[in-house]
């Protein structure tokens, strides 16, 4: 079985062997986030490759070589970063997100929550590699099916669960999935923080079933989400995080904790989405 990712403007990626066999369409054609970050200005099947091709020298992401301790931050506020941030204060106990050649994970170490997924995509499927795995369990980790490193969120928050824990951050990418969630919350008495990601071309039905279940939401380029939106919280404006809840807005304050540059902080009506720093073109 290979590993699929969809990152760079929502293009399908194929790994196998650690090397990239095939490549689709982006369904965005320019990103703000790596117009900035990679100089990226047009997003092609070229440069979609290129950039998966340096996940896997760099970090050797699908590769028996994955490095899982890391600290550098490539947004400020990303998903990782602010569970990271929500583990170090206590603010949560452990997380509950996807890892290629592991699957769902389960971590409460702050580097460990980051180096999987700070330059973590939309993860689709994956094999279980040995090495990945044993490096997870080694820095305390657990891997919910190491047999098949299935992507299952919801068993993951429900062996958290089991492991003693209350507090609580999932990632999830999709609304049934979200839904899921709230009803394992309810009947295990636990505090779940959802942050919905990856949610770039969702349905306007999809679109409004996360915004109903999550504490935050990640807007990537989905226009949907932009739309139908009231945030209590935004972070930023080109590729806006939604906090949805008093939960999502008390993490997202505990991330603005760490940040050492400083920060502008306005009430005003939201969402604030200018339309010439929107990922182009929304879907």
């Amino acid at each position: 079985m290979p590993h699929i990712m969809e990152l760079v403007g929502k293009t399908r990626v194929v790994v196998k062997d650690g090397k990239v066999v095939e490549v689709g369409e982006p369904e965005v054609k320019w990103c703000p986030l790596f117009a900035k970050l990679r100089g990226i200005q047009n997003i092609t099947p070229d440069e979609v490759k290129k950039n998966m091709e340096f996940r896997i020298s760099d970090l050797g992401m699908f590769t028996e070589k994955r490095r899982l301790l890391e600290l550098d931050t490539y947004v400020a506020f990303g998903a990782s970063e602010i569970m990271m941030s929500g583990l170090r204060s206590g603010f949560l106990e452990t997380t509950v997100t996807a890892c290629d050649g592991a699957g769902t994970v389960i971590a409460s170490d702050p580097a460990l929550v980051q180096g999987i997924g700070g330059r973590m995509s939309g993860l689709i499927e994956t094999e279980p590699i040995e090495g990945t795995i044993n490096g997870i369990q080694k820095l305390g980790g657990t891997v919910l099916d190491p047999k098949t490193a299935a992507i299952d969120p919801a068993g993951g928050v429900q062996k958290a669960s089991e492991l003693g824990y209350k507090k609580i951050a999932v990632t999830v990418a999709d609304a049934k999935t979200a839904k899921n969630l709230r009803e394992i919350e309810a009947e295990f008495g636990l505090e779940l923080t959802v942050i919905a990601v990856h949610v770039t071309g969702v349905s306007k039905e999809e679109a409004q079933g996360l915004l109903e279940n999550s504490d935050i939401v990640i807007s990537c380029a989905s226009k949907y989400i932009r739309e139908f939106a009231k945030p209590l919280v935004q972070v930023a404006a080109a590729i806006p995080l939604f906090a949805l809840t008093k939960r999502g807005k008390e993490l997202v304050i505990e991330r603005a904790k760490d940040i050492e540059s400083p920060i502008l902080i306005s009430i005003r009506k939201l969402p604030v989405v200018p339309e010439h720093k929107q990922p182009r073109e929304l879907k």
